[in-house]
């Protein structure tokens, strides 16, 4: 076939486009499916807490993907910043994944127990008291607002039935009673003391 007969027929053109990048796709796609490393999780992930699960949904609904990634890349620059790359076995469980793609915030990947309880709370409260040229903008409301844990249980059956989680039917039924009494801003701080801490 000529090219020339490609080149001028537009939708000939577009039909093999689509078959090209098709066969692109699958070729990098499938073989994923069946390495397990990037199926199961690695040694030492622990399914996130009630109050942890909590704090996942505080950081999305407050947005904070939108400015922190959670995922290191393998190169030498960010490594030595952030420490190991990222593999795809701390992320099984996620859903959605926070991996994000944006750093107007530092990446967040592993900053599981780098900080105490009480910075993350003047941190989150009023950043410039901690970091003086961060533009973050507070979350003080965190601090007032107590964590709503009629739908804890539901959240970790959902993850457990649906995701794989290996969640027991006691901390299924225990999660409305972990998060009582507790403020918006405990469970994101439990949330970003855990993140990273399975692979250092």
């Amino acid at each position: 076939m000529k090219h020339e007969l490609i080149e001028k027929n537009v939708g000939l053109l577009a039909i093999l486009i689509v078959i090209a990048i098709s066969f692109g796709g699958l070729a990098q796609i499938t073989p994923l499916i069946f390495q397990p490393e990037t199926t199961e999780p690695v040694d030492g992930l622990v399914p996130y807490t009630a109050l942890e699960m909590e704090g996942r949904d505080i950081y999305i609904r407050e947005g904070c993907s939108n400015c922190h990634s959670q995922m290191i890349r393998p190169f030498r620059a960010e490594t030595e910043r952030y420490g190991h790359y990222s593999v795809a076995g701390e992320s099984v469980w996620e859903h959605p994944f926070l991996w994000g793609s944006k750093r107007t915030g530092p990446d967040l990947a592993r900053v599981g127990q780098r900080y105490s309880d009480e910075w993350h709370r003047v941190h989150l409260i009023n950043p410039r008291d901690v970091v003086p040229e961060s533009n973050m903008p507070g979350f003080p409301w965190l601090e007032e607002n107590l964590v709503d844990g009629s739908l804890t249980g539901k959240k970790l059956a959902l993850f457990k039935n649906h995701f794989g989680v290996p969640y027991t039917d006691a901390d299924v039924e225990g999660a409305a009673a972990a998060v009582e009494g507790k403020t918006e801003m405990e469970a994101l701080i439990a949330y970003l003391q855990v993140l990273g801490t399975a692979l250092k």
